[in-house]
């Protein structure tokens, strides 16, 4: 089992166990292990319509965003695509640092908490509110983290988090959701492996050896993977880290060389060229074996999901889009560019509308030094 990591932190080398890798025909082809972490839907932003579809974002905005990112540090509470211009809105506290925004082509928003400020409320929610059940990410369009615990909390439970939140002077909002947090399998036909399903998120490379991606509560308990129920094997996991991360990878051992793109199960596949780091407010898509491709837009960054088996995760990103059991491990993307692997969600799709929390990908490709292709 990895070492956990707080929120906020850099994630570990893949530690945990070096699983065997294992292997998929495509992106599209591969498909998930039979676990759905499974999320309660996340309240809209206050200033945002419910759900919001998400506005596009270029290369250029994916780089800004790291740029400013790295230049502002804990200065910033986050940055967001305005919903109706497209514009990468970055949050700053200081007319210093909103000159500075200005000065690298960007808008800045002044907001009332830093970065530094939104992070030590998550500290004291890691420390005095870590309930089994409950949920909690930063949006930057509130400037505030926000929590969220599900059917299984208690009141007296509740009243906890509530008396914490409290004491961080407005930083946190706490929201009761339905459903519960917790891992769920799924029957299907997909990728298999010791009678689970999973879907695979994107084939990668490293130099001419290929791999694929997804989900490490997949693959942290099952080295061999095949492409239908009982098949031959085609690949073997290499690499696995869950808990506090969520990912893992599987080396191809069937001789083949597939394409890197994702399946968009509609006979025609997106092809994947880059990767980078997801921005609220940004539409994306999801591909996975159950519910195929859906659609919605990130909500909250840096989330932490404590679930109900005491197993939780740092780091996630939360998105609107639907998911549902044995789509784990499965792709979310934004035209070319590959944002995460998909690790739960409230496993319902009302209305088309859900909750979904998805490992970023670039975290993986940096763990295993492999890259998309």
């Amino acid at each position: 089992m990895s070492a956990r990591r707080p929120a906020g932190t850099t994630p570990p080398h893949p530690v945990g166990r070096q699983h065997v890798k294992r292997t998929l025909a495509t992106a599209a082809t591969l498909v998930a292990l039979p676990l759905t972490l499974l999320l309660p839907g996340s309240p809209a932003a206050a200033d945002e319509p419910s759900p919001t579809p998400g506005v596009r974002a270029g290369a250029d905005t994916y780089q800004r965003n790291a740029d400013l990112a790295r230049e502002l540090g804990g200065r910033s509470a986050g940055s967001y695509l305005d919903a109706r211009t497209g514009e990468l809105v970055t949050t700053v506290t200081k007319e210093a640092d909103a000159e500075l925004v200005l000065s690298r082509g960007g808008k800045p928003k002044l907001v009332e908490r830093s970065g530094t400020q939104l992070a030590a409320a998550t500290a004291a929610l890691e420390k005095d509110a870590k309930i089994p059940g409950t949920s909690w990410g930063v949006d930057p369009r509130r400037n505030q983290v926000v929590v969220e615990a599900d059917s299984t909390v208690s009141e007296a439970e509740l009243a906890r988090i509530e008396r914490v939140a409290v004491g961080l002077d407005g930083a946190v909002q706490v929201t009761r959701v339905p459903g519960e947090f917790k891992q769920e399998v799924a029957g299907g036909d997909a990728i298999y492996g010791g009678g689970s399903r999973c879907s695979a998120a994107f084939n990668v490379s490293n130099g001419a050896t290929r791999y694929f991606l997804t989900a490490g509560h997949c693959t942290d308990s099952i080295a061999n993977w095949s492409a239908s129920s009982g098949g031959p094997v085609i690949g073997t996991r290499t690499g696995s880290s869950f808990p506090t991360n969520d990912y893992g990878i599987v080396k191809y051992t069937d001789g083949s060389t597939p394409a890197g793109h994702v399946n968009l199960y509609n006979g025609s596949y997106q092809d994947i060229t880059s990767a980078a780091t997801a921005v609220v407010g940004q539409a994306i898509k999801k591909s996975g074996s159950t519910t195929k491709v859906t659609t919605g837009s990130v909500t909250q960054t840096n989330v932490t999901v404590n679930y109900g088996n005491g197993d939780y995760v740092y780091g996630m990103v939360r998105t609107n889009a639907c998911s549902a059991g044995g789509d784990s491990g499965g792709a979310h993307f934004a035209g070319t560019t590959a944002l995460g692997i998909h690790s739960g969600s409230n496993g319902t799709c009302d209305n088309g509308v859900g909750s979904a929390v998805f490992q970023p990908v670039q975290e993986a490709l940096t763990a295993y030094g492999v890259n998309v292709y």
